[in-house]
């Protein structure tokens, strides 16, 4: 791993305070590498305007967050989720983005099997759109907590079956953050195996810190809590992959103070991670 900021990237949502062009602008001044697009940051804007933005401020645009939500109850329902990823397909497209990122989704009372089955279904109807668009549909698993309503996939191996079940096509990928993955006793093997099969796609990074006050809303900077961080990209890299390092950190806690100076803490908190 290098100590520069190269193959950082950062996720406009981890400095929600600030607007589309303040992340793209401190950004872009302070060396980061990347940007990753969450999508209400096209709000208002043509994604094609902000992705030319974004580049001529020597931004690598790395992924845009997020499609998914797959799982419904009614015909209707899977339709409206196709539909939307659609769209969201369309704006990854149109920003210069190379992934979608993947929160799969679940509906709580349907048993995670039937919504596992859905979510890959939709995606394998949707590769044909994406590999027409040049879009990556990176799966994200997500901690076992949010099985029940956010995503029936959790761990790499769930995602990787997907994969593999679709042929490990040139447009699905995985896209694995640390604070859904970290407890995973099989998590060393299953980047290996990903890797081996071309499907990592997206890193993500960030801490889970102990006590938490919001398990959705109280992330930590890398070295701020329990993750092996340095550990899980180690393995990362050793996997062949060469993909930047984003870092996305939901937490009222950051978005309360001031974004210049939580910047800096970031860029801190990935150096030492690095050195």
């Amino acid at each position: 791993m290098t100590n520069d900021l190269s193959k950082l990237a950062i996720h406009t949502i981890t400095n929600k305070p600030w607007s589309t062009e303040e992340c793209i602008d401190h950004y872009s001044r302070a060396g980061v590498g990347g940007i990753t697009f969450w999508r209400y940051s096209f709000e208002g804007r043509s994604p094609a305007t902000v992705g030319r933005q974004a580049r001529e401020a020597g931004l690598e645009i790395v992924s845009v967050a997020r499609g998914g939500f797959f799982p419904a109850t009614t015909a209707a329902g899977l339709q409206r989720a196709i539909d939307e990823n659609r769209k969201a397909i369309d704006e990854t497209a149109e920003v210069g983005a190379p992934s979608l990122v993947l929160v799969c989704g679940a509906i709580p009372g349907q048993a995670l099997r039937e919504s596992r089955q859905q979510i890959q279904d939709g995606i394998a109807e949707l590769l044909p759109y994406a590999a027409e668009r040049k879009v990556i549909l990176a799966i994200e698993p997500l901690h076992p907590m949010y099985a029940n309503d956010r995503s029936a996939v959790n761990t790499m191996a769930q995602a990787s079956d997907i994969c593999e079940a679709l042929n490990s096509h040139p447009n699905i990928g995985i896209a694995l953050d640390v604070y859904h993955t970290w407890w995973d006793s099989e998590l060393e093997r299953e980047i290996t195996r990903a890797g081996a099969f071309g499907n990592l796609s997206g890193y993500h990074i960030c801490d889970w810190k102990t006590p938490t006050s919001d398990l959705l809303n109280d992330r930590g900077l890398m070295g701020e809590g329990c993750i092996n961080v340095r550990e899980i990209s180690d393995w990362i890299d050793d996997s062949g992959f060469r993909g930047h390092h984003e870092v996305e950190i939901f937490s009222n806690h950051y978005w309360s103070m001031d974004q210049g100076d939580y910047l800096k803490s970031i860029l801190a908190a990935y150096r030492k991670l690095t050195h």
